[in-house]
């Protein structure tokens, strides 16, 4: 199984520090945002990995090699700059990616989703299912949030299905498994993915769980500094 990483936004708003190291770089816990990733992915048994390279492509490559320091074999897929935004980014990935259904991981988020659970998701996406959506309830920069979730059986949250509306919506955690075929309309270029993903919920293609653990979006200074605090924090979950 395979898994791409997302790693070619600008990362704006932690300028100046994006000035000069690409995002995915940003050191959290004395170790950069992305190698948390590539590590937890390998302890999950996903060692074949794909990262997409925009703003400062070429630093993060020299960084991460071919993946060995690592026991991961990398490719990369480049964009140059500006990027193809996030559908368009794993539009142009997929011949890296192959034909069977692969993770997505948002390459500036932080969480404790267990993705060994994710790869058996993977593993066992119907046959009919384009997309499996990890949710999250909504942070107070998202209160509106960005998908309903209708529970599965029995009330269950992780066998849910994905809504494009409903009472009660949540953010979409950027971790999920795409099956390729979802991009089978799209065209080369810059586009978002949330509209792939809204179009095959109406077809009722999207699976979806809800995880109430642990997750930030590390996209601001501050964001940045409240993850920080709570890895460092004794009382924080073991």
């Amino acid at each position: 199984m395979k898994a791409m990483i997302l790693a070619a936004g600008r990362g704006e708003r932690m300028r100046p520090l994006t000035d000069r190291i690409p995002k995915p770089l940003i050191p959290v816990a004395g170790k950069p945002l992305i190698e948390h990733h590539i590590l937890a992915l390998k302890a999950a048994g996903v060692t074949d990995l794909v990262i997409n390279l925009g703003w400062l492509g070429d630093v993060l490559r020299d960084h991460l090699g071919d993946g060995a320091g690592f026991g991961v074999s990398i490719a990369y897929s480049d964009e140059g700059w500006p990027a193809l935004e996030t559908g368009g980014g794993i539009h142009r990935a997929l011949p890296l990616l192959g034909t069977a259904p692969f993770l997505l991981v948002n390459g500036d988020v932080w969480s404790d989703v267990p993705l060994a659970a994710l790869v058996a998701r993977a593993a066992a996406l119907p046959l009919n299912d384009l997309a499996h959506l990890v949710l999250v309830p909504n942070p107070p920069h998202n209160v509106r949030g960005d998908f309903g979730l209708i529970e599965g059986p029995g009330g269950d949250p992780a066998n849910g299905r994905l809504l494009t509306a409903c009472a009660e919506s949540f953010t979409f955690s950027g971790l999920s498994v795409l099956r390729p075929e979802l991009f089978a309309e799209a065209t080369a270029g810059a586009f978002p993915l949330a509209p792939l993903l809204r179009d095959a919920a109406i077809r009722g293609r999207v699976g979806a769980e809800l995880h109430r653990g642990t997750w930030i979006d590390v996209g601001t200074p501050e964001r940045l500094a409240a993850l920080e605090h709570w890895l460092s924090s004794p009382e924080k979950p073991a």
